[in-house]
C-alpha cells in the first residue's frame, strides 16, 4: 500500500512510517518544512513538503494522488495556543479529507484523542479544552463524509518501550499507551478494511495487536 501521512514529522507518524516501511508499504510523509525532510527520509518515507495551514484542497489532492490511504497524525503540539488547536487539529484534518476526496482516496484514518467523544468537562484547562473541541469537530466532519474512515482515540501518549499488546475497543478505561504501539495499531488498521466506520479507543493492555484488531471486526 501507498499511505500518505499528514503530520509526517510527528512522533507517532515517524513510528508509523518505519512500521509501514518494514512491512513493505510506501509511506509518504507530508511535512511542513524542508528541515524535516532528512529525518523522515531516514525513516524510509518519501517526503512531501506541504503546510496544511497554508495549503488548499487542490494542493493536498496533488500530494496524496495515487495513495491507497491517508492518515491524519498532525497536531499543533505542546506549547501551541488555542488558535492553532483549531487550525491544525480541526481545519487541517478537514482539508486532508477534502484533498482525499478530490484525489479519489477513500481510506482515511484519523488519529484523535480519548475525551473527544463529548464536550470537555467543566474545569478543563482552556488550551486542552480547545484541543478536545477541535478533535471532536474533526471527528464529526469526517463521519459525515462518504469515505472509508476509521477514528482512533489513543489515551495519554508515552515514549515507553512498545509492548505489542494493547486494549482496543469502542470504549476503554482511561490510560496511557506508547507512541510506537499507537503506530503499530494504525498500520494494522490500514490493512484491515473491516475497521472502516469504527471509532476505537486505545490504551496499553494485554492483548496482542493483531488479536485486538481481529476482535473489533467480529
Amino acid at each position: 500500500m501507498r499511505i500518505a501521512i499528514a503530520g509526517g514529522h510527528g512522533q507517532v507518524a515517524r513510528h508509523l512510517s518505519r512500521a509501514l516501511t518494514a512491512r513493505g508499504d510506501v509511506a509518504l510523509a507530508l511535512v511542513r518544512q524542508l528541515g524535516h525532510v532528512d529525518d523522515v527520509s531516514a525513516d524510509g518515507a518519501e517526503a512531501v513538503v506541504l503546510d496544511l495551514e497554508r495549503a488548499n484542497a487542490r494542493d493536498v489532492a496533488e500530494a496524496v494522488s495515487g495513495a491507497d490511504a491517508v492518515v491524519f497524525a498532525a497536531g499543533a503540539g505542546p506549547g501551541s495556543g488555542i488558535a492553532r488547536k483549531d487550525t491544525v487539529d480541526r481545519a487541517a484534518a478537514g482539508l486532508l479529507a477534502d484533498g482525499a476526496e478530490q484525489a479519489g482516496v477513500r481510506r482515511y484514518v484519523l488519529v484523535s484523542s480519548m475525551g473527544a467523544g463529548a464536550p470537555p468537562p467543566p474545569g478543563t484547562d482552556d488550551v486542552f479544552a480547545a484541543y478536545l473541541v477541535a478533535k471532536r469537530a474533526a471527528e464529526i466532519d469526517l463521519r459525515s463524509r462518504d469515505l472509508d474512515w476509521t477514528i482512533l482515540r489513543p489515551g495519554s501518549l508515552t515514549d515507553g518501550v512498545p509492548t505489542g499488546t494493547v486494549t482496543l475497543d469502542a470504549r476503554v478505561p482511561r490510560g496511557a499507551v506508547p507512541r510506537a504501539d499507537v503506530a503499530a495499531v494504525l498500520a494494522e488498521l490500514l490493512h484491515e478494511p473491516r475497521t472502516a466506520g469504527r471509532v476505537l479507543e486505545l490504551v496499553g493492555g494485554p492483548v496482542p495487536i493483531g488479536d485486538a484488531i481481529a476482535a473489533v471486526t467480529e
